[in-house]
């Protein structure tokens, strides 16, 4: 045991946050903490980090349980270099090294034999490479080289949480807890991350909203959106197939349950009605037994109470845009250049690419907020945008939510204003908060209720899901799978780009590559295609049907090579079979106990003639289409 979290309360004034929570984690188990914003992920974490106290309940720990904790916001303006501050979370080997170098001036006595078993220690915690790591996370969590010099006190909030959980990386603690530890990270240090994690040997608990994140680190989530809180063994995407079990199972227990009791209930009152004594007996009896039922409660949990759905007033033309050598020249001198694409009438396209690439100015351009430095921008016939701005700047600070709903749809009355805001979780009073008092996942709600009112029919979103919880966001995506529209999107939300997407545009430095596929293709195709796919400034229309015909052609090829391999491993399945039976007839034609029984000798060798003529043909087969797999 590592840590054990047994029965776990607490309070916020009134408010119980946690009810009753209880786990337990031992060596090499990584969970995951999911639930619903506001649900008290983040305060479990500090309560087990001893940030906060508890009113019921206990944690227990491993003795001398080294704790390393990564917190949503980091405060370091200390003038540390990056590098070094990565290097100084191995306090023990530093002094290690310089006991090593004191020890080497004396190397007599007992010196010789401490500065030995020192030496060994000092290699078995990772000396010799320490410094080396340190580099190595930092460029894997997105630093280049030049920036290792940086001070904490010059980096930004994101900046620094990124330098801390470097350290934490590279730290010999017992236990890492990180409360969203991927806020700061683009898709490139993501997919780091989870390779490293993926392969770290000690215990993890991991606050996260990235679901493909989840599934490929953790294999074990405790659901804080149930009551009691519930743990489940497997990653997130096994969580989700547990947990829809059980609810569903324990559904229909407590109806079938909750009909018996009704059935028990009305044969009790007929037999009262009888009034003889007899009946009354029985009447009684049953309702003692009715009393006895150990009665099963219906699981409680907490689900999102978004609604969406997003309609079409106007159909558009099959072409919908065309983006031609657009290109850009930012403020402080980057640029991005050549980048050309079309969109036709219901494509899913996910923007994607590194940080600072350019995939939201692309989408202000296409709004028209940006001018770009060169390149044409065309829309189709009856093309109606809906934007969705990560930065909420399309949202009036002056306004209640009620006046910023009325002020972009005046027509509507105060009823359908507030049936609308309900189904993004805004009742009651809450519809009169004022927009400059809303936090970011509320502005995000406020947004996408306007979104579906426009029942626009080209959307283009920059970043949807964040601030959005694990529930809210399946519930986005279903929506935008039904929507009867066109899509454009950036998100680094992996698991999201992978349910809505079609197709995926990969921005780079060159211009764009496209892949007719979802996110999960992308990365099966990216590196061997990336070439195919880029469209450049003299053939991008030549290179774009090509590179249709040759994912098509690539398609009907690895078609054909699937079916040439699954013959090929059955003939091959078949010979072995043969082969086995022919090793057997042999052994027995062997034995002495046989050597004077003809008869038993003829049968065995019709059966080794008869496995032979199987084989024949087998073995023809089997270099036919050995020669066709070469």
């Amino acid at each position: 045991m590592i840590i054990s979290a047994n029965n776990i309360t607490k309070f916020f004034g009134d408010v119980k946050v946690l009810d009753n929570v209880s786990f337990q984690i031992n060596n090499n188990e990584k969970y995951a903490i999911c639930g619903s914003n506001g649900v008290g992920k983040s305060t479990l974490l500090k309560i087990l980090v001893d940030e906060l106290s508890i009113d019921e309940g206990e944690v227990v720990k491993a003795k001398d349980l080294k704790i390393g904790y990564l917190a949503q916001y980091i405060e370091d303006d200390s003038n540390d270099c990056i590098l070094d501050s990565v290097i100084n979370a191995r306090a023990d080997l530093i002094d290690m090294e310089h006991r090593l170098s004191l020890l080497e001036e004396d190397m007599t006595g007992d010196a010789i034999n401490e500065h030995d078993k020192l030496l060994r220690e000092f290699q078995d915690k990772g000396g010799l490479y320490y410094k080396s790591m340190a580099e190595s996370v930092l460029k894997g969590l997105g630093f280049d080289e030049d920036e290792f010099s940086k001070t904490m006190d010059m980096l930004s909030g994101g900046e620094k949480t990124r330098v801390y959980l470097g350290k934490l990386l590279v730290s010999d603690d017992d236990l890492l807890i990180l409360d969203e530890p991927i806020n700061h990270l683009d898709i490139n240090a993501i997919e780091w991350l989870e390779n490293f994690l993926s392969g770290y040997n000690k215990p993890l608990i991991i606050v996260a909203h990235d679901r493909y994140f989840l599934d490929k680190v953790v294999d074990h989530v405790l659901d804080l959106n149930t009551k009691p809180a519930r743990t489940y063994k497997g990653n997130y995407s096994e969580f989700v197939r547990q947990k829809d079990n059980i609810l569903l199972t324990n559904e229909r227990e407590v109806d079938k349950q909750n009909k018996e009791i009704a059935h028990q209930k009305e044969v009790i009152e007929k037999l009262q009605s009888f009034n003889r004594e007899k009946s009354i007996k029985r009447a009684e009896s049953r309702l003692k037994a009715l009393d006895k039922i150990d009665t099963i409660d219906k699981i409680e949990d907490r689900v999102s109470n978004i609604n969406l759905s997003f309609n079409v007033a106007i159909r558009s033309g099959n072409d919908v845009l065309s983006v031609e050598e657009l290109s850009c020249i930012y403020d402080d001198g980057k640029i991005f250049e050549n980048v050309s694409f079309s969109l036709n009438r219901l494509d899913r396209v996910a923007l994607l690419g590194d940080n600072g690439t350019g995939k939201s100015t692309i989408l202000k351009m296409i709004i028209g907020v940006k001018k770009p430095t060169d390149g044409i921008i065309k829309f189709g016939s009856n093309v109606d945008i809906g934007y969705y701005d990560q930065a909420q700047m399309n949202l009036d600070d002056n306004n209640n939510i009620m006046e910023e709903i009325h002020y972009m749809y005046p027509s509507m009355d105060n009823t359908s204003i507030r049936n609308t805001l309900a189904s993004v979780g805004f009742t009651d009073e809450d519809v009169f908060k004022s927009i400059k008092s809303l936090s970011g996942g509320e502005k995000g709600r406020v947004s996408l209720c306007k979104l579906m009112l426009s029942d626009a029919n080209f959307l283009i979103l920059d970043e949807p899901t964040n601030h959005l919880d694990m529930e809210s966001k399946d519930i986005l995506e279903s929506a935008l799978n039904d929507y009867d529209g066109t899509l454009l999107f950036v998100s680094h939300d992996r698991y999201f780009v992978n349910k809505v997407a079609s197709k995926v545009l990969e921005l780079t430095d060159n211009g764009v590559n496209e892949y007719l596929g979802n996110y999960d293709y992308y990365i099966e195709k990216k590196d061997v295609v990336k070439d195919k796919y880029t469209f450049t400034n003299k053939n991008n229309s030549n290179n774009k049907e090509k590179s249709k015909e040759d994912w098509k052609k690539q398609k009907e090829l690895a078609a054909k090579k699937n079916k040439l391999k699954r013959e090929f491993e059955k003939v091959e399945a078949s010979i072995e079979e043969l082969e086995d039976k022919l090793s057997i007839v042999d052994s027995e034609l062997a034995n002495p106990e046989y050597a004077t029984n003809s008869a038993k000798l003829n049968e065995l060798m019709t059966s080794k003639e008869s496995i032979n003529n199987e084989l024949e043909p087998l073995y023809s087969k089997w270099e036919e289409l050995s020669l066709l797999m070469e």
